[in-house]
């Protein structure tokens, strides 16, 4: 079994409050879990308004289908939103 997962980091220029924040990370997280069918939840910078920073997490038998579905990930969510992608870091655990 392996799990893949991954942490990204957003840049919300144009949010000026927490509410246009949790609007954004809301449609982001569902539009994510929905295509992938993977696990993700915001995970720090709850109280920044604009700083959002998401988790994900996939389960595969293979290291390479995990890192494959994570970078598919990526690349959705650096096209579906008008935030800035500042950091993306994945990790791989097998057991």
């Amino acid at each position: 079994m392996v799990v893949g997962t991954a942490q990204a980091v957003f840049r919300l220029e144009w949010a000026h409050s927490l509410k246009e924040k949790r609007m954004t990370a809301k449609s982001l997280i569902e539009r994510t879990q929905h295509k992938f069918r993977v696990a993700v939840a915001e995970v720090d910078t709850q109280e920044v308004h604009q700083t959002l920073t998401i988790g994900i997490a996939c389960v595969s038998n293979e290291g390479r289908h995990a890192e494959a579905v994570l970078a598919s990930v990526q690349q959705f969510l650096e096209s579906s939103t008008e935030a800035e992608l500042i950091f993306w870091e994945t990790e791989l655990i097998y057991s």
